[in-house]
């Protein structure tokens, strides 16, 4: 589900379904950050890091740990960019050359409607209306959970770049959705703040999509070099 919202120059590994989502080895360094989590979180913490060492292999590159840093974010092996998500059932890792993309970003939901009170903490006026159109016209699809998981594709793609936390009103985000009536389609980040420097310019839009399939929402954003 991820591998088709992004380009082919990125490779992406997911497990789908409970039986999927099993412990896999991981390096004494993984292991070490897992020595207090209760056994479901040590299971998805495995599961896409085992999705990320098949991604790595399908690059060329020798499968390695992954660790995180201070923030949480994964730290690559030289010369790699990517990404991972997992919910409920679901695990996925998308995996790029770093001479081929400045940045990406994946996420996972489940394909439910959010909280109200997520909605309007997260949501900025101008999305919640367009949220409201968008639900009056597909009501089926949930689309509050498809706009939450693209604010986490954006950040997952901004920080890399910058190093600075993004907050959930720093970035307007309007969904596009697909004319033929399917349901994926497109995404368009605004971002409020300064935006990063990337290959000589300054960016202020993030550019991604998204798609809603059995039972989970998926989006990703990629920010090219140029």
């Amino acid at each position: 589900m991820i591998e088709e919202l992004l380009p082919d120059s990125v490779v992406a590994v997911e497990a789908h379904g409970d039986d999927a989502i099993q412990d896999a080895p991981l390096y004494p360094e993984e292991a070490a950050l897992m020595t207090r989590a209760v056994a479901k979180r040590r299971r998805e913490f495995s599961a896409v890091r085992a999705c990320a060492r098949h991604a790595m292999e399908k690059l060329g590159v020798p499968p390695q740990p992954i660790v995180t840093g201070a923030s949480g974010a994964p730290r690559w092996p030289a010369g790699l960019i990517g990404s991972m998500t997992h919910s409920d059932g679901y695990c996925a890792a998308a995996l790029a050359r770093a001479t081929d993309l400045a940045s990406l970003g994946i996420d996972a939901e489940p394909a439910s409607p959010l909280p109200e009170d997520v909605v309007s903490y997260v949501f900025l006026p101008t999305e919640a209306e367009r949220l409201r159109r968008l639900a009056e016209d597909r009501p089926a699809i949930h689309w509050d959970r498809i706009l939450f998981s693209a604010k986490e594709s954006v950040y997952k793609a901004w920080f890399p770049l910058t190093a600075k936390w993004l907050d959930f009103a720093e970035a307007d985000i309007e969904l596009l959705a697909d004319p033929d009536g399917r349901p994926h389609g497109r995404l368009r980040a605004e971002l409020l703040v300064p935006g990063p420097w990337v290959g000589g310019r300054q960016l202020q839009w993030f550019e991604g999509r998204w798609s809603f399939q059995r039972g989970v929402v998926t989006t990703a954003v990629v920010v090219p070099h140029s």
